[in-house]
């Protein structure tokens, strides 16, 4: 399955590793990177783990982090649209989508 992220979903996935390098030292920078590719990896064989949620997309959250993928399927891709942290207002990001 083809992975596809969204410019905002890139941007606070980079946000969220600055965050964390700049907090706690890059190894947990590095550590946060490390778990979206691993869930990503994850979702790539099993699309429908994450959680329906709204505006039909999925969520599935992060170990470790308060932050969830959303994304959308679409046919044969993934679409990641947000890297949301789960304290944010519920569907802050569709209107950047």
């Amino acid at each position: 399955m083809k992975v596809v992220v969204s410019l905002l979903a890139e941007q606070e996935l980079v946000e969220g590793a600055k965050f964390y390098a700049n907090r706690a030292g890059p190894q947990l920078g590095h550590s946060f990177l490390a778990e979206f590719e691993r869930s990503v990896a994850l979702l790539q064989e099993h699309p429908l783990l994450g959680a329906a949620w709204r505006y039909a997309t999925r969520r599935l959250p992060l170990r470790r982090f308060p932050f969830s993928i959303v994304y959308q399927l679409h046919d044969a891709e993934l679409r990641v649209v947000a890297v949301a942290h789960q304290r944010r207002r519920p569907g802050y990001w569709r209107k950047f989508s």
